[in-house]
This record gives C-alpha cells, structure tokens and sequence, in this order.
C-alpha cells in the first residue's frame, strides 16, 4: 500500500510548517550545534585555568571570538546569494573542524594564551556560516504564510544544540572524559552534524546562487550595506537581533563562574541547569514561531521577547544568588522562564527578510550580522563592566537593553503588499487544511 500524501494534500510534516525537503539540514544543524554548544557551559573558565589567566582575559578571547561570529554571520547571507546556501555551509564546516583541531593542540595544549586568542578566535567563523547558511537556504524556499514556523524550527534545532544538548552532553561526558576529553568530543558530532545536512539534503535551491550571474560577491555584500539607508528599518531589525541574545552569550562569561562556585550548584548542577533553560527555550522556538503566524511577528517580539525577557534576565540572576544551593528548583524556574521569554524573538528572522522584499538577501545578511554581533557585544559588555558593577550590574544592563528593544520592534512594520501577500498565503493555507 502506498503511502504517499495524495496530491494537493499537505503532509504531516507541511502541517508543522516544516520543509520536508531540508529535514537532513534541519538535524545536521542541531548535531552541528550540539558540537559547538559542548564548551558554553565551561570554556571560559576553563580557559582562565589554563593559559587566560584571569576570567577577564579568557572574556577577551570570547569577545574576538563573537567578532569573528559577527564578521561571519553577515558574510554568510551573501556568500550564500552568490555561492549558494551549500557551498557556505562547507565552508564553515571546514573552519571549524580544522581551527578547532589547532586550537586544541596548540592552544589549549600548550597554555598558550596568544595562540587561545588566534585559533579560538578564526573558529568563530566556521558556525554561523554553516547554521546561517542553512537559515538563507530555509528563507529561500519556505512558503512566506508558514515563514516563521520555519524559523521557528530552524531555532529549535539551533538552540537546542547551542547550548541546551551540547550543556546535557557536557554534563554527561565531563565525569568520564574530562573537560579536554569533552571538548575533543565535539568533533565526532559536528563531523556526524555535517554529513546529514551535506549531504542528506538534496533540495536544488541551496547548491545554487540565488541572485542572477551579473552580480558579484562585492555587489551582494554591497546591497548588504545599502539596504541600511533603502530599508531604514531593516538595521533598526539588526539592532533588536543583536539585543535578542547578546544577554545570553554575555551571562555564560560570569555565570558559570558564580552559579558553580559562590551560589554552590557545582558545575554538574550548572551545566544540567543550562541544558533545562535552553530545553524550554527550543520548545517555546517552535510556539512563538507558530503563535506569531497567528497573532502577528512584531507582537510576539515586543511582548513575549523584549517585555519577557526584561523580567526574566533579572529573576535568573538575583533569585539564585539570593536563594543559595538548596532552592536549586527555584533556579530551573527562573531559568525555564528565560528560555521561554527569550523564543519570543523567533519571529525576527521571518520579518525583517519580508520587510525588503527586493532585497531579501540583503537583509538576511544585515540580520545574521545581528545574530553574530550578539556573541560580540553580550562577552563585550560582560568584561568591560563586570569589574566596575559586578554581575549584578551587569544583570541590570541587559535587562535595559530588552527594554530598549520594545521600543525598536514598535518600529518594524511591514510594507503593505508583503503584508497582503502573506494574508493571501494564510487563507491558502487554511483553505488546503480544510479540505484535506
């Protein structure tokens, strides 16, 4: 008996909004990320004992690193115009596998901090192009009305490698392996990561340029710049991405730190801790993203993202430093409650593309800039300030900033006809879900 959809039925996974044609890529982006997530938990630490010095001077290595993550993600939306989404993706791939080697024998082997900052930092460059090469392969074949739960899944698998399993397998691996044996782990789930979305997915859009042969890779980066003055909006998306998450990528420099040693959990209780945040945080991915096809993007950003993420930043530090070791339940609460507020930015990633709908790539490469600036600015902040006013300080900073993030997204408003065309789009997608 065939089982095949019938024609002009969606399938099961249509229903979900997710493209079967990039299943593959789908879980080679959250084994590739769970590869990548292995260290968030400990390296800074870890770094500051072996070689850094100081966790200050292991905050700098993460801040060149996120300048390298920073670099890469805006270069990876027109890399991929101009290369193909596939190509790019490869090209990340190779970086991280081959620095990361370098960075393990020559770096961490030796305690050498110069070589800490040179190889760490060119690592930077290999996950955004991969991840966010697959997002503008996503972004280049998902239907507009079903956009953001594409999104959405893509984020479930991205966070749920980056760092929810990659802190599980930590947790996991570090009694057995060794914190250096974990980290060289890594390698075996980015490499197995790799092969599924290399090649497992076969759909033909991402191994092909996705702008017209006239344009060259200077005039694709260009347009990445110049959509900042033709779509003013666009970099004012740019900003509200980089908000989203700097908080996250700032706090793992101080509280790995604090939450294992001063509160007391011990780094198993913190790494565990970790992986329920970022659990929550790819469950809610998948809601947000579905809620905001619903109820509006730039609703769900400013209520649920900025509004939520303001309270909740400040309850996940300042209820377990108060609390002490034996509320570690009221820890996983907070913390859930970060991870959840925190998915209400999903939605970004499918408005501010539709918003320049003549320069699509553009602004995926102005987002993805966002994306990669966080994991510079959040480390930033945390080492520049943290001397001065101490964690809680810093807290307080990022709280403000998801504030100010509310503020930004009431800004954000679609063109008319990109939103008449997704209104379109709904109404056939409910039309099929009804006869189906």
């Amino acid at each position: 008996m065939s089982t095949a959809t019938p024609a002009g039925s969606p399938s099961l996974l249509d229903r979900w909004g997710l493209p079967k044609a990039l299943v593959y890529g789908y879980i080679g982006v959250l084994l590739f990320m769970i590869g990548d997530g292995v260290e968030s938990g400990f390296i800074s630490p870890y770094m500051a004992d072996h070689g850094a010095g100081s966790d200050v001077r292991a905050g700098y290595v993460i801040t060149l690193y996120g300048v390298a993550v920073m670099i890469a993600s805006w270069f990876s939306g027109a890399l991929s115009d101009v290369w193909g989404p596939r190509r790019v993706m490869m090209l990340g791939f190779a970086i991280w596998v081959v620095f990361d080697i370098l960075y393990l024998v020559f770096a961490l082997g030796t305690q050498n901090y110069v070589l800490m900052l040179v190889f760490y930092g060119i690592r930077g460059f290999g996950y955004p192009l991969f991840a966010f090469g697959f997002l503008v392969w996503i972004t280049a074949t998902a239907p507009s009305a079903r956009l953001g739960t594409a999104v959405g899944w893509f984020y479930f698998a991205f966070t749920g490698g980056l760092p929810t399993l990659g802190s599980l397998w930590s947790s996991l691996t570090t009694p057995a392996l060794g914190q250096l044996g974990t980290l060289w782990s890594a390698l075996v789930l980015i490499a197995i990561g790799g092969a599924f979305a290399l090649l497992g997915v076969r759909e033909r859009t991402g191994f092909k340029r996705l702008i017209s042969a006239d344009v060259s890779l200077g005039q694709s980066l260009g347009s990445s710049v110049s959509v900042i003055w033709t779509h003013p909006r666009v970099f004012v998306g740019c900003i509200v991405r980089v908000i989203n998450t700097a908080p996250e990528f700032g706090m793992l420099v101080f509280l790995p730190r604090i939450f294992s040693d001063d509160v007391g959990f011990g780094e198993s209780r913190w790494l565990q801790l970790l992986a329920i945040i970022y659990g929550t945080n790819i469950v809610f991915n998948l809601i947000f993203g579905a809620l905001s096809d619903k109820i509006g993007w730039r609703t769900t950003i400013a209520t649920f993202g900025g509004l939520g993420c303001a309270i909740s930043v400040c309850l996940l530090y300042f209820i377990p430093t108060f609390l002490g070791p034996d509320y570690y339940w009221a820890a996983v609460v907070v913390g859930m409650l970060y991870g959840a507020t925190l998915a209400g930015f999903v939605p970004i990633s499918a408005l501010i593309p539709s918003m320049a709908p003549t320069n699509k790539g553009g602004a995926m490469a102005l987002l993805n800039l966002g994306a990669g600036g966080a994991t510079f600015v959040g480390p930033a902040i945390a080492s520049l300030f943290f001397p001065t006013v101490g964690a809680a300080g810093v807290t307080i900073i990022f709280a403000l900033l998801y504030v100010v993030s509310i503020g930004l997204t009431m800004l954000l408003k679609l063109p008319k006809d990109a939103e008449t065309a997704i209104e379109q789009g709904k109404n056939l997608q409910e039309a099929a879900a009804k006869t189906s």
